[in-house]
């Protein structure tokens, strides 16, 4: 637990906890009760940690002081019974994050998170975002939501390099034009470890996007169609994730090149 000193509240240091402590304020703040200095705590602790920034709910991420989030939750609902109706919408906007920090999403989720924020392309956050939010509570969501992350990141590097993509264009498709121009394609490598590494790449995008078609939620599956378990998802999602990256990372080192080789 953080000091108490000066009359500060006492913050759990767990972010599991953490969260709990801060619905349940919230929870408390709804009818005038809580704490204004153990939400501002509480809500810095979670938002100085990048993948439960994203996964905070919205009215407690942009609200910085209790004023602002009664404000916020007061459009929810407001009159008679209005309390127990508040009440259910911040447990609710809470499982994402709760369910998150409880399966024990940590270290390899915030490393991608820290490197796709660095990219300028808010869809690819959104995307990588949803894609966490719902491995636990909506893991058909969660793998379509991965396979549009590594969608999205394959053109917005096409587009950064200064080509055209087709609108239809499948996954494993836009990937195989991204990788010609950040040279990972197996025809632009000799050396066998390379075109192991490589060719194992390109087979996760294929399985990923063949995830999306036959068992996201991105289209109707039929009779047929098993869902995912959230196991799967949380595969899928973390497969995805670390292939944005390496997307991601290998653009500059090409477009260092580029200006080296340009001189």
């Amino acid at each position: 637990m953080t000091s108490g000193d000066f009359g500060k509240p006492e913050i759990p240091d767990d972010l599991f906890e953490c969260a709990l402590f801060l619905r349940n304020n919230i929870i408390g703040l709804t009818t005038e009760g809580g704490s204004e200095a153990a939400y501002k705590l509480a809500r810095r602790k979670l938002m100085d940690d990048p993948t439960s920034k994203r996964l905070m709910p919205t009215f407690a991420r942009f609200s910085n002081d209790a004023a602002s989030v009664r404000s916020e939750l007061s459009s929810v609902a407001s009159g008679s019974g209005s309390w127990s109706i508040r009440r259910g919408h911040v447990n609710n906007a809470f499982v994402p994050l709760l369910n998150f920090l409880e399966s024990g999403g940590g270290a390899a989720d915030s490393a991608i998170t820290d490197g796709l924020d660095a990219y300028d392309a808010p869809a690819v956050h959104a995307f990588w975002a949803k894609a966490l939010e719902r491995r636990t509570i909506d893991p058909d969501g969660a793998v379509t939501a991965a396979s549009t992350l590594l969608e999205e990141v394959c053109k917005h590097i096409i587009e950064d390099s200064g080509n055209k993509w087709q609108a239809k264009w499948n996954v494993p498709k836009l990937y195989s034009e991204a990788a010609k121009i950040l040279k990972l394609a197996l025809s632009q490598h000799q050396e066998e470890v390379f075109k192991t590494i490589l060719g194992n790449c390109q087979s996760v995008v294929q399985s990923i996007g063949s995830l999306r078609n036959n068992g996201g939620d991105a289209h109707a599956g039929g009779r047929s169609r098993v869902p995912f378990k959230p196991r799967h998802a949380a595969l899928t999602v973390n497969l995805a994730g670390s292939m944005a990256l390496f997307l991601i990372e290998t653009w500059p080192a090409r477009v260092e090149e580029k200006r080296i080789g340009d001189r």
